[in-house]
């Protein structure tokens, strides 16, 4: 499959950036591993790979870890537990890397018990507190950080990954790598080298959001009133409803709010961003991502003055923060070795190459309201080489940008699988460096293994 662009802006933009091995670039470090993006599969990647006594560096273009769960302020580790209609408490079924960092959280203060989401359960975290123990892993394992650093190219020694170039506020830099773990969760570094990608279901991604926080709330007034399910009530919806006819700017009427670790204070997901004339919004574009970081404070500002009017507990209530950018769900998916389909995840398919289970529902985002296909009591697994590039050797994915279909995708994306990808990933280079395999060739009962044996359950 060739790359494919939805917009015609993107082509206006030289994605490609190719550098030979006897390039003329400064070369800051060369290492066994890069890792691109410190996000939950990057800090997970780093810190495995680190641990196991590779030299790693991390590449940043934040002032801190988190990616998604922090400066898109998703706030919540979606993917641990099972969904049920019995009416059971929270049954956590993703361990790992994920349950590390879930304790790293707990044990700071900066993790929420278990709240219903629907038909599972959620935990919702500090942005701050995430931040901070993403610091000690990376710092205590040897990772060199590379922070307020972005990826502007790639070392190709024909078709192998041999490194990157990055940019900075010092000038641009070559580091020279054995093995290139991509979780900038945009598959920034598999499409620099021109390799293939694509964009959701033909084009149509899900659309991005802005969450944000609310403080100086009556949370025991609110919680009453909006019951314990972090789903908004039905008749919360239809106010939501009866206030946009009367012109007010509240494009989603089915809202989703969380109890944060902070006293007196929500986590609100109500914004849907697309463009003013309805056009979905594709923020690998900067133009797109501006015009939805606009429209989200917008729309934030909304919804915030709809909590003060009509929820009880939110009369005195005040935005405390939105996400330093809009929240992502979907950009480039790779052409991977292998394809997470839709019905594997609707079939709940546990395929001998699993690396992570995922008891998550489809969520798609990409209409005028939510669709959630709830997979009661089961989960399925992730193939190993879904992490894998189709084209070239040497680089492995991380993250959201693994090749999976559209809906399958809107299930495969959450925080708690991010973390084992990056955890798989990791292992996976161990592997394929230990016995100077290809990633494809990396024996997945011996990767799985591994990973039983780091504490993921698979």
């Amino acid at each position: 499959m060739a790359a494919t662009h939805t917009s015609p802006q993107l082509d206006r933009w030289e994605l490609r950036s190719v550098y030979s091995v006897d390039h003329s670039v400064p070369v800051l470090a060369e290492v066994d591993v890069v890792v691109i993006g410190a996000g939950a599969a990057g800090v997970a990647a780093a810190t495995v790979c680190a641990e196991q006594g590779l030299s790693v560096i991390i590449v940043e273009r934040y002032g801190f870890a988190g990616g998604a769960a922090v400066a898109g302020m998703s706030g919540t580790i979606c993917g641990l537990y099972l969904a049920s209609d019995s009416g059971a408490g929270p049954e956590q079924v993703v361990l790992g890397f994920s349950e590390r960092f879930r304790k790293g959280l707990a044990a700071r203060g900066g993790l929420t018990e278990p709240q219903r989401y629907g038909k599972t359960w959620t935990v919702a975290h500090d942005p701050q507190v995430w931040r901070e123990v993403a610091d000690d892993l990376l710092y205590n394992a040897g990772v060199r950080i590379l922070f307020h650093t972005t990826l502007s190219g790639v070392i190709l020694d024909g078709g192998t990954h041999r490194g990157v170039v990055v940019d900075s506020n010092a000038g641009r830099a070559a580091i020279h790598a054995k093995r290139t773990i991509d979780a900038s969760g945009d598959a920034a570094a598999v499409a620099r080298a021109g390799w293939s990608y694509y964009f959701g279901d033909n084009g149509k991604i899900q659309n991005p959001t802005m969450f944000f926080r609310l403080g100086n709330v009556n949370t025991e007034a609110f919680w009453e009133a909006f019951g314990e399910d972090t789903i908004c009530p039905p008749w919360v919806t239809e106010q939501i409803v009866a206030d946009r006819e009367h012109g007010r700017d509240l494009p989603r009427e089915k809202i989703w709010i969380f109890k944060t670790p902070r006293p007196h204070e929500l986590l609100v997901n109500a914004t849907r961003l697309a463009d003013s004339d309805g056009r979905m919004l594709n923020v690998i574009d900067p133009e797109d991502f501006t015009i939805a970081e606009l429209l989200g404070r917008k729309q934030v500002r909304g919804y915030a003055e709809f909590l003060r009017r009509h929820l009880d507990g939110c009369a005195d209530s005040f935005v405390v923060d939105t996400g330093v950018e809009a929240g992502i769900r979907q950009t480039r998916s790779i052409v991977g070795a292998q394809t997470l389909t839709n019905d594997q995840v609707l079939n709940c398919e546990k395929p001998v190459d699993g690396i992570v289970r995922s008891p998550w529902p489809i969520e798609l985002h990409d209409g005028s309201r939510p669709k959630l296909h709830w997979l009661l009591d089961d989960y399925y697994e992730v193939p190993y080489l879904t992490l894998v590039p189709e084209e070239g050797e040497g680089i492995i994915v991380a993250g959201r940008c693994l090749g999976a279909e559209h809906e399958a995708l809107a299930s495969a994306r959450v925080t708690a699988q991010c973390f084992e990808y990056g955890h798989a990933a990791a292992w996976a280079t161990v592997l394929s460096l230990s016995s100077e395999t290809r990633y494809r060739d990396v024996d997945p009962a011996i990767l799985r293994g591994k990973l039983a044996a780091a504490g993921s359950a698979i």
